[in-house]
Parts: C-alpha cells; structure tokens; sequence
C-alpha cells in the first residue's frame, strides 16, 4: 500500500475538478435543506412524537439515490472508456490500492457534504434562540449512520462502475442496486409470505438488515453491532468484487 496516499490525492483532485461532484454537491443541499425545512415547519404546526432529527434522517435515501451514482459513475467507467487505466495497471499500484483510492476519495467527499448538514443546527439556533433545541445524541447517532451507511452505497457505486464503460449505465445500475438494497428490502420485510415456517427465520434476518431500521435506532442512540458487521462485511464484499472485476480480463477487454 505504499502508493495509496499518492493514488487518493490523485483520485481526490479529479473529484474537484468534475462538474459531477459540484452538480451532487448542489442537489444533496438543496434537497437536504428543504427536508430540514419540512421537518421544523411540521413541528411548528404541531407537537410530533418522534424527535426531529431522527425524521431528518429517516430521509437519507432521497440524496443517497442520485448523490452516490453522481459520485462514483465515473470512477472506473471512464478509465475503461479512454483506456487509461492500462497505463495505471503498469505502474508498480496494485489493483486493490487503485480500488481503494478510487472508493475513499468518493467516501470522504460523501461524508464531507453530509456533515455540511451540521449548520443546519447554528440556522436552528440563530432563529429558535433556545440551546435546548440542538439535541446531541439524536445529531451525533444520525452521522454516525450516515458515515456508517455511507461504506456500503459508496462502495457499490464502485462496483457498479467496475462493470461497464458508459458513465451513464454505471449510473442506472448504481442507482437500481441502492433502490434494490433500500427499497427492495423494506418491502421484503413487508410480505406475508414470509411470517409462517421455515420462512419466518429468513423474516428474521431482513428485519435485522432494514437499512430505514438502522437509521431510525442509531438517530435514537440505539447500537446494534449487527447493523455494524453488516455494513463493514457488505462493504468488504463489494470493494472485492470491484477488485476482481477490475483484475479481470474480461473487464479490460
């Protein structure tokens, strides 16, 4: 790994330079900004019984879905598109420095956008002139989630990169996946086939991957070391496939 910190700053100035990264970053605050927005204007009219923050975060699927495929579609599609990444595999990196370089540099500019969303509060403050209306735990467990949550989506807008050369349909697919993993396990969840027999204890093991359920407990300050090998196991999974893909020649072809 000894040419990994030269690889991310390599990876982090072309996420500058992209018209992507900027487009990402205007949508995330708009888009979270309305939410927050939303969320206080509704406690305004009435008294809610759940705490603000932890309804702020129940959104984060709305920026995640367009976010992480603005991110990451670029990535590996377009070094296969201009055949540059031939030239990069000579050099003495190796696969897995490359794969990671390319996923940390989307990982810290994900993260970085999100804990922008941490002036939301002064806005609170400044206008509501009462501290008691910032809440730590609920705001500290809400990051953490995203920061958590965040290895995983990244890292499969990385692999959804990995398998084509068109930005476009890297996109699609990195966007079907999050839909598919978010959504598609929700309503999963939700099936009557699945509460009797042997059925029941594959129930059991969607319950505990409910992504909406992971953002709900750890905006509530609940840890479920579960949701946390989940995320890291998933992330790992996905960050080897990008590799072996990567490695492939078929993918080079």
């Amino acid at each position: 790994m000894r040419h990994f910190g030269t690889l991310l700053r390599h990876e982090i100035r072309i996420l500058c330079y992209s018209p992507a990264t900027y487009i990402a970053a205007f949508l995330f605050l708009l888009v979270m900004g309305s939410m927050f927005q939303w969320v206080i204007e509704t406690y305004n009219q009435s008294v809610q019984e759940t705490i603000p923050w932890v309804i702020f975060f129940q959104l984060f699927w709305l920026p995640v879905f367009f976010m992480v495929p603005l991110l990451t579609m670029k990535s590996f599609s377009e070094e296969k598109r201009l055949g540059t990444l031939e030239n990069l595999m000579t050099t003495p990196a190796g696969t897995a420095e490359i794969v990671l370089a390319k996923f940390f540099s989307a990982y810290f500019l994900y993260v970085g956008l999100w804990s922008i969303t941490i002036g939301f509060n002064f806005i609170l403050f400044h206008y509501a002139g009462d501290a008691r209306v910032i809440e730590a735990g609920p705001l500290l467990g809400g990051f953490a989630f995203a920061a958590l949550s965040g290895l995983l989506f990244i890292a499969t807008g990385i692999f959804a990169s990995t398998v084509t050369r068109s930005q476009l349909v890297a996109g699609i697919l990195s966007f079907s996946l999050l839909f598919g993993m978010i959504i598609g396990s929700r309503y999963l969840s939700e099936l009557k086939q699945l509460e009797d027999g042997y059925s029941a204890s594959l129930r059991n093991w969607i319950d505990a991957l409910q992504i909406f359920e992971h953002a709900e407990d750890l905006s509530r300050g609940i840890l479920d070391s579960r949701a946390v090998f989940f995320y890291l196991f998933s992330t790992i999974l996905m960050l080897t496939f990008s590799t072996l893909v990567v490695r492939s020649k078929i993918w080079r072809g």
